[in-house]
This record gives structure tokens, C-alpha cells and sequence, in this order.
């Protein structure tokens, strides 16, 4: 196995994608802003649990600046990096605050869009490596309760399948997870149908797999697939009239 670059590893995906990972050989970089502490505890369990190497980087999605720098400064440089960090944010404020949108949009695509296109550039360059992203169904087709979300998420996804289609000739693998609702603090709170909501481990067996098998696009939970050609299938006059 090789190494993996986790960006969003304090995230409950994260951490799950770093063990599953790990169980499987994999060295494991831990990159995301949250305390060292936490990180190198998270670090040192996983080299214990799995023995593989691990190491812990500061990344910030919002310091744009600083990706060139947080890459080229890496202890190892990853064969496969997975990015799961974004920010469900609070749709009524961003009605009435820019900046509550500015935030929703910057961190789910383009914080996503800096650090993906340097890691591109370099595995281009090399011929060899895996990029995977998490998106989600809200991209899919615009919803009145998560809009600026899904706005955001329609963008990444536009933007992984032109970038899987850019890498496609320098035998570079560029992988959308669409996952649909995740059991996680992102969305505590809010009630899901158990159908429709995956577990984070869910979502890391899904991402595993979806590496092991060179997928394109791989939704956790397949009826999502499904309920999204429904949804998007709905004529515009009616679909602008529901409660979603």
C-alpha cells in the first residue's frame, strides 16, 4: 500500500477513511486545523492499531496562499490524497450575511479547487496517483433549504469530472463520492430517514472500495442514485412549488 494524505481528518469521515486506510497498509497524513494534540493522538492510535507510519500537518482550506507551501513542505508526498472537509453552514443567515455564503462557498469548492489543482499538478507530472473528493446529492439540483450549499457542491462536482477527465491520459485517477446524508456532527440535530443516512464507515468502505475498484463516481448508497434521477426529473414549474 502507500501513502495517503487525508485533508478534513478531524472530520468524523476522516478519521474513519484514516483506519480504514491504515487497516489496509496504508502510511496516513493527517492534515487539518485542528489541535495537535488531538491530531497526534489520532496519529499515534492508528500507527498502534495498524502499524504504519503517520505523520500530522496543519491545513487550513481557507489559506489559499499557503497550499503551494503546505504541499511542497510535506514529510512524504501522498500516491493518493482524500479530501472530505466542508461546512454545511447556516443557509438562513446566508440569506441576509455574505459573508455566512462567502464561507459555505470558499470551503465545500474553493478551498477544494486550490489544494486539488496543486496535487494534480503533481501527479501529472509523475503519471501516477488517486485524488478523491467528497460531494454530495445537494449538488445535484438546487434545493430552497441548502441552495448555497448545494450551489457549492454542484461546482465541485463540475469541477472533478473536468479534472478526472484532464487526468485521464497521465494515469491519474480522479474519484466523486457522493454519500447523501452521513451520520455525523455535520448534521446533528436534523432528523434523516436511517434508509437514506450512511455511517461513517459507510462512506469509508465506500471510498476504499471505489479506489481498489478505479471508479469514477461512486455513490455510498446506491437508492441515492435513483431518488436523484426522480428528483431531477421533476418538471421546474412543479419542483419550485415543494417544501425540499
Amino acid at each position: 500500500m502507500k501513502t495517503v494524505l487525508l485533508l478534513g481528518s478531524n472530520s468524523d469521515v476522516g478519521q474513519a477513511c484514516a483506519a480504514t486506510f491504515a487497516k489496509n497498509g496504508a502510511d496516513i497524513i493527517l492534515a487539518s486545523r485542528t489541535a495537535a494534540d488531538f491530531q497526534s493522538r489520532l496519529a499515534a492510535d492508528i500507527a498502534i492499531r495498524y502499524d504504519v507510519k503517520t505523520e500530522t500537518v496543519s491545513f487550513d482550506a481557507l489559506a489559499y496562499d499557503s497550499h503551494q507551501s503546505f504541499y511542497d513542505d510535506l514529510p512524504t508526498k501522498p500516491d493518493v490524497v482524500i479530501s472530505v472537509f466542508g461546512i454545511l453552514g447556516d443557509q438562513d443567515l446566508a440569506t441576509k450575511d455574505f459573508a455566512e455564503a462567502q464561507k459555505i462557498i470558499d470551503t465545500n469548492f474553493t478551498g477544494q479547487v486550490s489544494i486539488l489543482n496543486i496535487v494534480a499538478n503533481d501527479m501529472e507530472a509523475k503519471g501516477a496517483g488517486t485524488i478523491i473528493c467528497v460531494s454530495s446529492v445537494a449538488g445535484e439540483r438546487g434545493r430552497k433549504s441548502n441552495y448555497f450549499y448545494g450551489a457549492a457542491k454542484a461546482a465541485l462536482t463540475a469541477f472533478l469530472s473536468g479534472l478526472r477527465a484532464r487526468l485521464a491520459m497521465s494515469n491519474v485517477q480522479a474519484i466523486t463520492v457522493i454519500p447523501g446524508f452521513i451520520n455525523t456532527k455535520m448534521i446533528q440535530g436534523l432528523e434523516t430517514p436511517k434508509l437514506l443516512t450512511a455511517t461513517s464507515q459507510q462512506v469509508a468502505n465506500g471510498i476504499w472500495k471505489a479506489y481498489r475498484k478505479k471508479k469514477n463516481t461512486v455513490y455510498v448508497l446506491p437508492i441515492w442514485r435513483w431518488i436523484m434521477l426522480i428528483i431531477k426529473s421533476i418538471p421546474e414549474f412543479i419542483f419550485k412549488k415543494m417544501n425540499l
